[in-house]
C-alpha cells in the first residue's frame, strides 16, 4: 500500500509539472460579433465604432496592446456589401468604419443591414486587447443619431484549467 500512495504521488506531481508548462506557440483566433439587423434610411449612414480599453504597458519596452480586425456589413439577405473593412485601435484610441446609404446597395429609400466585427487575437499575448463597440444609424446631413446599440466588455482574462487525466 505504502509504494501503490508513492506511486500516487509521484504520478500526480509529474502531472502537474506537465500541466504547468503550457504551450510553447501561439495561435491567432477570431471573435465575431454580430449585431441584430437595423434599418438604414436614404438619408443615413450606419458607423461602427470601436475603442481599445486596455491600459498601456507601464515599462516603455514592453509591447503596447492593439485590437485589430475587421467591420463588415451585410444585405438582408447576408451579402457582403463592398469589402471588409480593416481597423487598428491601440491603446486608448478609437476607430470608427462608416457606410452611407448611398454605398450600401439599397434600392428604394430604405433597407435593412447586418453589421458584424471580427476581432482578430493572438494567444498566449502579452498585450491583451480589451476591445469595446457600438453600432449607430444616424441622419447624414445632419449628424442626429437615429439608432445606437452598444456591448461591454471587459479586461479580464477567462481562466483556462488543464483537463486532468482521471485518477485510477
Amino acid at each position: 500500500m505504502k509504494s501503490f500512495m508513492s506511486f500516487l504521488l509521484v504520478a500526480g506531481f509529474s502531472a502537474a509539472c506537465a500541466f504547468g508548462q503550457g504551450q510553447t506557440g501561439t495561435s491567432t483566433i477570431t471573435r465575431d460579433y454580430v449585431f441584430p439587423p437595423i434599418g438604414l434610411g436614404s438619408t443615413e449612414t450606419a458607423q461602427v465604432n470601436l475603442v481599445n480599453i486596455a491600459p498601456a504597458p507601464a515599462a516603455s519596452t514592453a509591447t503596447a496592446p492593439s485590437c485589430t480586425g475587421t467591420v463588415t456589413f451585410a444585405s438582408a439577405t447576408g451579402a457582403t456589401i463592398g469589402q471588409a473593412n480593416p481597423f487598428t485601435a491601440g491603446s486608448g484610441e478609437i476607430a470608427s468604419v462608416s457606410l452611407p446609404f448611398s454605398s450600401a446597395g439599397i434600392s428604394g429609400s430604405h433597407g435593412v443591414i447586418l453589421v458584424s466585427v471580427q476581432q482578430t487575437t493572438t494567444v498566449p499575448s502579452a498585450a491583451r486587447c480589451s476591445l469595446v463597440f457600438s453600432f449607430e444609424t444616424f441622419d447624414t446631413s445632419t449628424g442626429v443619431t437615429h439608432v445606437f446599440v452598444g456591448n461591454a466588455s471587459s479586461t479580464t482574462t477567462p481562466l483556462l484549467i488543464p483537463a486532468s487525466p482521471p485518477v485510477r
